[in-house]
């Protein structure tokens, strides 16, 4: 049957329509392009350069530690323990500052290098409360040694606080007693641990943490209190909250570890927190923050 060419022509036209309505109305490929977003940017703490060693061992054989932080050209020392567990919370309070230090680099200033020596006197710590290392304060079983005074001495019944080579005599004071100041200066390892420490980094300053007299006390040795340490005193305790002693006389003290350093033109002071069971942790952070200030370029 022959078709008309007008009905082929239509649907010709027809189907050209359709085909350009498909090209048309066709979706194209979906192509994701990645959206950069902007990163986000964290501040997050840096660990301090920090390192531990063993600087000696006690009479009875416990090691005595020192923690450093920072690489700077000028060394800060820092010492707890002294008299071991009569004032343990004077190495508490050193362990938390190991903490604080060792959160954030930014804690240490660029040109300072920070040692703690938390517990200088281990055996103390051990006779009076039967711990060794770190503890915590509800470790503590009781708090007898502040009547009894045990746990103030060494191992051989000495005040390492009186065996340092400062107008050192074999028998010197703790208020109204006499106590042993050792055969010799230095002649306990604890001391000389503490000597050996001192030779070796040389501090600009050296501050103790003792308990209890709400005050920080200055130091010499014949030779009058040197600017210096009058300085370091003030700007702990104003920071601290503390009183400020330039020259202890409540009694005579031969031997002690401030005196020896001031002899070497090292300033050195006493705090003495204003409790026995409390680090009053604000208040020696804000003291040990002013003293890094003051040593800060």
């Amino acid at each position: 049957m022959k078709q008309s060419p007008l009905i082929v022509f239509g649907a010709i036209a027809l189907l050209l329509l359709i085909g350009a309505s498909f090209l048309f109305f066709k979706e194209p490929d979906e192509q994701i392009t990645p959206i950069a977003l902007p990163e986000e940017i964290i501040s997050a703490p840096t660990v301090a350069t920090s390192s531990h060693a063993v600087i000696g061992t006690s009479v009875e054989g416990r090691t005595i530690e020192t923690y450093t932080f920072g690489t700077g050209e000028t060394d800060l020392l820092f010492v707890g323990g002294m008299h071991g567990g009569y004032e343990w919370n004077s190495i508490l309070l050193a362990y938390e500052m190991i903490d604080y230090l060792n959160s954030d680099s930014e804690n240490v200033p660029e040109n300072i290098t920070v040692h703690i020596i938390p517990n200088l006197n281990p055996d103390g710590l051990f006779v009076a409360t039967g711990l060794e290392g770190r503890f915590v304060a509800t470790d503590v079983p009781n708090n007898n040694m502040h009547t009894s005074g045990i746990g103030r001495m060494n191992a051989r019944d000495v005040d390492l606080n009186r065996n340092f080579a400062c107008k050192w005599a074999p028998e010197s004071t703790w208020r109204s007693k006499k106590v042993s100041a050792g055969t010799a200066a230095f002649s306990e390892p604890e001391a000389t641990a503490l000597r050996d420490y001192v030779e070796t980094i040389t501090p600009a300053a050296v501050v103790f943490w003792h308990s209890q007299a709400n005050t920080v006390y200055a130091s010499e040795c014949m030779s009058g209190v040197l600017p210096a340490t009058l300085t370091l005193m003030s700007t702990y305790a104003t920071a601290a909250s503390y009183g400020a002693v330039p020259v202890f006389d409540a009694y005579p003290i031969t031997g002690d570890a401030e005196g020896w350093l001031a002899s070497l033109d090292i300033p050195a002071v006493t705090v003495e927190l204003g409790s026995r069971t409390s680090i009053e942790w604000q208040k020696n952070l804000a003291g040990t923050k002013a003293v890094l200030q003051l040593y800060t370029k």
